[in-house]
């Protein structure tokens, strides 16, 4: 494993962290503006946390049929720049990782998968799920797809790499559980006919959301402290 260019490469890792935490703070503002409806119940008032995805913010028309100009916005830019903190993520964190051959060439393709999934996030930004559904679901399960490839790819270097503490890759082991659990619920989940149905989508991706959050932020910290 060697490490080199430590000024630039902490500094963007420094960038990641920022990402993340502008990702949390800019959505929770646009649930603030969301009009209303969700996927079971389109008259209710307001954003529920356990009723709404997170793209519905990103709706131009809220599911109670009112505009929604603020939130939108906000939540494209977010989505956005979420994508982009994952391929920079993706790409800083590969550096990592040069030798030996083998090292180098999962950490290639975990950067593969990570920019992916990082357009794919941005993709979802770009495809509103009311004005085009199909195109939003194909890139929020390209995106978890390819976000679970990478984590998967990212945990057996991490278990590989001697002098690389194991709590780092302990912690992609069990994203990586969660992401899978994740599209378990997506392809094999319940319906979205019934308000039971909703809360259980919803709250799964609430929970692997900001464990995405949390596992880039303590990564991005890790990598940031190994780099000399």
């Amino acid at each position: 494993m060697q490490m080199s260019s430590s000024f630039p490469r902490q500094r963007i890792f420094d960038l990641i962290v920022g990402g993340c935490i502008f990702f949390v703070a800019l959505t929770a503002l646009a649930m603030l503006f969301y009009p209303g409806g969700t996927a079971s119940d389109p008259t209710t008032r307001g954003y529920s946390f356990f009723m709404n995805f997170f793209s519905d913010l990103g709706r131009t028309q809220a599911r109670n049929s009112q505009p929604n100009p603020i939130a939108a916005p906000m939540f494209f830019i977010a989505l956005s720049g979420a994508g982009v903190v994952l391929i920079a993520f993706s790409i800083a964190f590969a550096r990592l990782f040069t030798r030996p051959r083998l090292d180098r060439a999962l950490a290639i393709l975990g950067t593969l998968a990570g920019v992916l999934a990082g357009t794919c996030f941005i993709g979802i930004a770009f495809a509103p799920a009311n004005l085009n559904s199909a195109l939003h679901l194909q890139f929020v399960f390209g995106a978890f797809e390819a976000f679970t490839v990478a984590t998967l790819l990212y945990f057996v270097v991490l278990v590989r790499a001697p002098t690389y503490p194991k709590r780092f890759a302990a912690v992609f082991g069990a994203f990586a559980l969660l992401l899978l659990l994740y599209l378990g619920l997506l392809f094999f989940g319940p319906s979205l006919k019934t308000p039971e149905g909703v809360m259980i989508q919803v709250t799964g991706q609430k929970i692997i959301v900001y464990a995405s959050i949390v596992s880039i932020l303590i990564q991005s910290l890790g990598a940031r402290g190994r780099i000399e």
